[in-house]
């Protein structure tokens, strides 16, 4: 076997040296904080408690049915069960990825049966050894020197293998899967919030699309009785055909706003079936009215804290700080490797003589591996790895402005909308003084009938906007809902992140 002499040891060793220090393993990370603001704009600056679970967001509302809904949906929801499957899925590769800690024993037995053909032994059939083999395995070497002779060798043994960790790179590869486990609990927070939003949207619709057909029916009512009343009108000659045809467009104006609300109607109803995992076929809504909910009053605290009960921040910060170890990873993958291997077993020719002492046979090897030139693949990982580094850092700032943009967004939606809904509440009733004097003036035959159609328009219009303003309202707060984590909390941080340390730890075999 060829050896390497001392001098040529000591090259290789200069060479790896020299690679080592022209490669800049310097790594210089990020500073991934930016600079928050004290306060939201559009309210006071002052701390304020989370909003608690889903279930005690929808009591503000004041509907059992809603609440019923909430908690149907956080047990039977299929993408919060597919979030949970990621979960496990998570779990899985963060212990595959720390496999590399501990020492791996593989088991080998084996039994083989073989031949040596006697043209092989030939020219050794006079030696030693060529004999003893051939006595041993019952062969018998012929006048010509030509004998085949088989043989049997029993096999049990032990291999084990560590690769001990000086750089960290094993550890670090750990790290990593684990914080990656982390934040796959933090996105099925982000599931749970999404999917809760949802659900608090489609029913809002559902009760507004209801509300808007009683309005538009109710509607439809009042023009037709205007209509039947030009009827009469045009056969005793007090009005003209022109008149009836302009109030028969605005009663089948009405008519036709009834099918999109239908339309609206069933397939949200269809919508928050699925969301609670249901058959759309057997699925109903009782509730009647989107007024009759209460309108809860909410605040969402201090900028830092709505990062904090954000679980999509957490979710990218928990990645980032994943990223971080894979780059250390990287690193350490410049440095030797040391292995140790150790084999432990028994063997012979003879079955029986597996358990005399003389059949152990134990190798114990150290192997140390130093990457010397490689192409490049070693500095371009490290490259890659601080690249992704990088790219995860400003998904992980982006995502902390757009919380806090999220939050002011809902702020001002809440605000704005509230004191809409007001004026739009004077419009309506403006309206309808409007409606009745001219109803009256109908009666009296002193109105025409383009008067009289603007003012039938108007107050449709106003009821349809103002139903319209009412469910946006509610729709403003749902997206507050989500703005400011929907009830998440640091102390949901700790728990979801001890629930990913108990997975790890359980089942993990007798290794401390």
């Amino acid at each position: 076997m060829y050896r390497l002499s001392k001098r040529t040891a000591l090259l290789l060793t200069l060479a790896a040296v020299s690679c080592l220090s022209g490669c800049d393993l310097d790594w210089e990370k990020p500073d991934p904080s930016i600079p928050l603001p004290d306060r939201f704009r559009e309210t006071k600056p002052k701390s304020a408690p989370s909003l608690g679970s889903a279930h005690d967001f929808a009591v503000k509302f004041g509907s059992t049915e809603l609440v019923n809904f909430v908690d149907e949906a956080l047990a039977n929801n299929y993408d919060i069960a597919a979030a949970v499957a990621r979960i496990d899925q998570a779990d899985a590769t963060a212990r595959v990825a720390s496999a590399s800690l501990w020492p791996s024993l593989t088991m080998n037995n084996s039994w083989q049966r073989f031949q040596i053909p006697g043209t092989s032994t030939l020219q050794s059939a006079n030696s030693n050894y060529s004999f003893a083999l051939a006595a041993a395995s019952g062969g018998a070497s012929g006048s010509s020197g030509f004998k085949a002779y088989r043989n049997t060798l029993f096999n049990l043994g032990l291999n084990a293998s560590y690769e001990v960790d000086f750089w960290g790179k094993n550890e670090d590869a750990s790290k990593a899967g684990r914080l990656l486990a982390n934040a796959g609990r933090f996105d099925r927070d982000v599931v749970e919030i999404s999917t809760v939003a949802a659900l608090l949207n489609a029913y809002f619709q559902v009760l507004n699309a209801e509300d808007q057909l009683r309005i538009a029916h109710e509607n439809v009512r009042i023009a037709r009785e205007v209509f039947n009343a030009l009827k009469v009108r045009i056969e005793v000659g007090t009005a003209t055909v022109l008149d009836v045809a302009q109030q028969e467009t605005v009663l089948d104006n009405q008519l036709a706003s009834i099918p999109p609300l239908e339309q609206t109607l069933l397939q949200q109803r269809n919508l928050l079936a699925v969301l609670l995992a249901k058959a759309p076929e057997n699925f109903d809504v009782k509730g009647a009215s989107l007024k009759k909910l209460r309108l809860p009053r909410i605040e969402p605290g201090l900028p830092s804290e709505v990062l904090l009960r954000r679980p999509d921040v957490a979710e990218a910060e928990a990645k980032l700080a994943s990223q971080e170890f894979s780059v250390l990873q990287a690193r350490a993958a410049f440095f030797p490797q040391i292995t140790l291997t150790g084999q432990y077993g028994v063997e012979s020719i003879v079955f029986k003589n597996l358990a005399r002492p003389e059949a152990i046979a134990w190798q114990v090897m150290t192997n140390m591996a130093q990457p010397l030139f490689d192409g490049y693949n070693l500095q371009g990982q490290y490259l890659l790895q601080q690249g992704k580094y990088s790219e995860l850092l400003a998904d992980y700032r982006k995502q902390v402005l757009t919380a806090l943009s999220d939050t002011e967004n809902a702020l001002i939606a809440i605000a704005q909308t509230e004191r809409q809904l007001k004026l739009q509440m004077d419009a309506v009733g403006a309206s309808k003084r409007a409606l009745d004097a001219a109803q009256a003036r109908l009666r009296e035959g002193t109105i025409d009938i383009i008067t009289l159609s603007t003012t039938e328009t108007n107050y449709f219009q106003a009821q349809t906007t103002l139903e319209q303003v009412r469910l946006t309202h509610f729709e403003a707060l749902t997206t507050f809902y989500q703005a400011v984590g929907g009830g998440w909390s640091p102390t949901t941080r700790e728990a979801e992140i001890a629930r990913a340390d108990e997975a790890y730890s359980a089942d993990k075999g007798p290794w401390p």
